[in-house]
């Protein structure tokens, strides 16, 4: 969670626990502080989001648990899914959209936290999905090798793609001119205008998550211990660092004062600040214990 003054980051975990820690920056090095704990669910977490108030947590009990911020407080449990949460976001303050093994791809209302729409979206799973940034739209990705975008205004399907391969990852662009879509460890970049692929780029690794830093730089993590980030106007790697001993789960960001921050983390248990700015220079910030 962000504002003017200060940064959260939240973590969810295998032991069923959601971590909350705040970013101290300093001149150097910049410290992180725990703020709570959150036992949230009885297994494995699959899933997080964060609105500015709120915390959505998926997990493979196939309820999505609610976090209030402000007061740190349990909020309540959304009862929908049957099968494991898969992805979980949000759109601003207003709505969750939730994605599950079920293939279903619901919307709640974060006011009233009624399920506005209930869609069967894939007849696999749902593995990932994107609110573009209007909030019209969306896509989703399942195990039937669909992409699929939604009008979200009606809750219909407005196009259907077969990729011939299931993908575990979409992500539309900050502008929402385009939207990237990971199968394996292939990039392929979509023109929302065409709907047809503009670029294409190989990270060598299964890929395992994806951040927008800019509308044309992407920030790539995988089934490695190096974080690359890619620029999509040339389709170039401008920038690859090694961020951990083990392969690297996450890749999040944050701006604050013109700063641009990378989190990273790992399956080796550390959660890492790192720097960055366009001229390809990565300096770590700090490495929670």
């Amino acid at each position: 969670m962000e504002d003017q003054v200060e940064v959260e980051l939240v973590a969810g975990s295998y032991e069923q626990i959601v971590f909350g820690y705040r970013v101290c920056p300093g001149k150097e090095e910049w410290g992180v502080e725990p703020v709570f704990t959150h036992h949230a669910h009885t297994a494995s977490l699959s899933a997080v989001a964060a609105s500015e108030q709120f915390i959505a947590t998926g997990s493979k009990d196939e309820t999505i648990q609610l976090y209030e911020m402000n007061t740190r407080t349990e909020h309540g449990a959304l009862l929908h899914h049957e099968g494991t949460v898969s992805c979980l976001e949000f759109y601003g303050t207003s709505h969750l959209l939730s994605g599950g093994e079920d293939g279903l791809l619901c919307v709640w209302s974060t006011k009233t936290w009624d399920c506005l729409k209930s869609i069967k979206a894939h007849t696999g799973h749902v593995t990932s999905l994107s609110v573009h940034p209007s909030g019209k739209l969306a896509l989703s990705v399942g195990t039937d090798k669909k992409l699929r975008t939604w009008n979200l205004i009606d809750g219909r399907s407005a196009f259907v793609k077969n990729i011939k391969q299931n993908a575990h990852l979409v992500c539309w662009s900050p502008v929402g001119d385009k939207y990237v879509l990971a199968v394996h460890d292939k990039l392929d970049i979509y023109s929302l205008e065409s709907a047809s692929i503009i670029g294409s780029l190989t990270f060598g690794k299964r890929i395992s998550s994806i951040r927008f830093l800019a509308n044309t730089l992407l920030a790539v993590a995988g089934d490695a211990e190096h974080v690359k980030v890619y620029d999509l106007n040339s389709n170039k790697c401008v920038c690859e660092f090694r961020a951990h001993e083990n392969r690297v789960k996450v890749v999040e960001s944050f701006t604050t004062d013109e700063l641009c921050v990378l989190i990273t983390a790992s399956n080796d248990g550390f959660i890492k600040l790192w720097k960055f700015n366009v001229e390809q220079e990565i300096r770590r910030l700090y490495c929670p214990l």
